[in-house]
């Protein structure tokens, strides 16, 4: 699968939770600062922002992958993540009375909006970037977001297998560029006391 495919498969596999999420749940804790409405509303911008930048062309490439994307986003720092946290609430109040009705016609509104377009470079939060890289960064947001919001509500989840293996690498690919890739093998490894072991 390419990464047009798999996001594609991961945006419809986000759909499952939300419309699972119970109603007398939305206000209940989410992950920090957000509700559980919040959180399916910043993840809903996973969609939104394909959309969106659709129509942003840039002349130049600035983020070269998926991970260069994020190791910008942590370079970033705390001022911009209290501008996430706001716009996570704005999206959450924009999920309506209905607000898995509202993931869905997004689904379908990507699709739509991905039908025919090639990869051009489109301007990003984090600058210049190809399509299919930024649809990446995507495929992890979701990733990320709809385990939180299987944790928040207790509810099962099954993500692609390429999603999953995509948003590893990346994680580690922006670890490494932020020079913390040392530190990633040691835990992977457990040599840092911690009980995850993958080798």
């Amino acid at each position: 699968m390419d990464n047009r495919q798999v996001f594609l498969a991961t945006a419809a596999t986000f759909e499952a939770p939300v419309h699972r999420v119970p109603m007398d749940a939305w206000d209940r804790p989410g992950l920090g600062s957000w509700t559980v409405r919040a959180l399916v509303g910043h993840t809903s911008r996973a969609l939104t922002t394909v959309v969106e930048y659709l129509h942003r062309p840039s002349a130049a490439i600035d983020r070269a992958t998926a991970a260069h994307y994020f190791a910008a986003c942590h370079r970033a720092g705390e001022d911009a993540n209290a501008g996430i946290a706001e716009r996570g609430m704005k999206a959450g109040d924009a999920l309506g009375d209905y607000p898995a009705h509202y993931v869905s016609a997004l689904v379908v509104k990507v699709r739509e909006a991905l039908d025919g377009v090639d990869d051009p470079v489109i301007h990003t939060a984090m600058g210049g970037m190809r399509l299919g890289e930024y649809l990446a960064t995507r495929t992890f947001e979701l990733t990320v977001h709809s385990s939180d919001i299987a944790t928040a509500v207790g509810l099962p989840l099954e993500l692609p297998r390429e999603a999953i293996a995509q948003s590893v690498q990346i994680a580690a690919y922006a670890g490494v560029l932020n020079g913390q890739g040392l530190a990633l093998v040691r835990r992977l490894t457990g040599r840092d006391g911690s009980t995850l072991t993958v080798l």
